[in-house]
């Protein structure tokens, strides 16, 4: 497959112009940071099949967005945005973004609607086998409960039960994976200024935070390989400043794939990096108020 251009992103699909009802309220954690999570890109050969999945089974909205009418979804603290007769390279797996990760209030609706839809269920498999999983789900803890399912294309997603929890369902981690996890989490929390979790004596998996979203780096027996060109292409972030934040990356040794971009119709900006192991990531200012 032809190596897909840096510029495939937002701005490509938004068409330049204003959104038929506004997207912005969803990212309800812009106002927490000067980086918070975005968006994803999908890349997929079945734009409907992938809708279907992010709406029907996840429980997220759609919105149109653009003269076009282009529809993404939308749930809180990301979009999700799919750039159309694109057939990916490859899944999740074995790429440096694992899965992606959503959180409900109770597990139980969710993957009834995933089944309900057609999708598939794959928490057995996923986990060791001493884990107990019970009807699709695995209680690790008394406050603890996990569920995977396999989205269309290979595109595998983690379901956390946060009790707690508001909102119906919500964005909740990235998953990361590679042979130089701990290195990773270094890169994210000095780049985009993530809060470090502190990791257990000997821990083989990392993590860190931003507002909106947890950010967990898991070792890789095997290589992987980076995120552009598979389902999931490209992960986002919304930062603000983000022209100043660009030429901070510049000054520390970080390639810009795409500059800083000011899209004056949307008044939004992007730029595109790639990270030292591969995962590609588009920056935008403006996202969480397009309208």
């Amino acid at each position: 497959m032809t190596r897909p251009k840096p510029f495939l992103g937002l701005l490509a699909l938004l068409s330049i112009a204003a959104a038929a009802r506004p997207a912005s309220a969803q990212l309800v954690a812009a106002k927490e940071g000067p980086v918070v999570y975005g968006h994803h890109h999908i890349y997929t050969a079945n734009v409907e099949a992938q809708k279907k999945f992010f709406v029907e089974g996840l429980g997220g909205k759609v919105v149109k967005i653009g003269t076009n009418q282009q529809e993404v979804v939308e749930f809180p603290n990301v979009l999700v945005f799919f750039a159309g007769m694109r057939t990916p390279t490859g899944g999740t797996v074995g790429s440096t973004m694992n899965h992606i990760g959503f959180s409900a209030p109770d597990l139980r609706p969710v993957i009834d609607r995933i089944k309900a839809a057609g999708f598939k269920m794959t928490t057995r498999a996923e986990l060791p086998a001493t884990t107990e999983v019970k009807d699709d789900i695995a209680v690790l803890n008394a406050n603890a409960s996990i569920a995977f399912a396999m989205g269309p294309e290979d595109l595998k997603v983690e379901l956390v039960q946060v009790k707690t929890q508001t909102e119906p369902i919500k964005m909740h981690h990235l998953h990361f994976a590679g042979q130089q996890n701990a290195e990773m989490q270094a890169w994210y929390v000095k780049t985009f200024g993530a809060t470090a979790r502190a990791a257990a004596p000997n821990a083989t998996a990392f993590a860190a935070n931003l507002p909106g979203v947890a950010l967990s780096f898991a070792g890789s027996a095997a290589p992987v390989v980076g995120t552009q060109g598979r389902v999931l292409d490209h992960i986002g972030f919304e930062v603000k400043n983000l022209e100043a934040f660009t030429k901070k990356l510049e000054a520390d040794g970080i390639k810009l794939d795409r500059p800083y971009t000011k899209v004056a119709a949307l008044d939004i900006a992007i730029a595109f990096i790639t990270d030292p192991w591969g995962s590609y990531i588009e920056l935008t200012e403006g996202l969480d108020k397009i309208r």
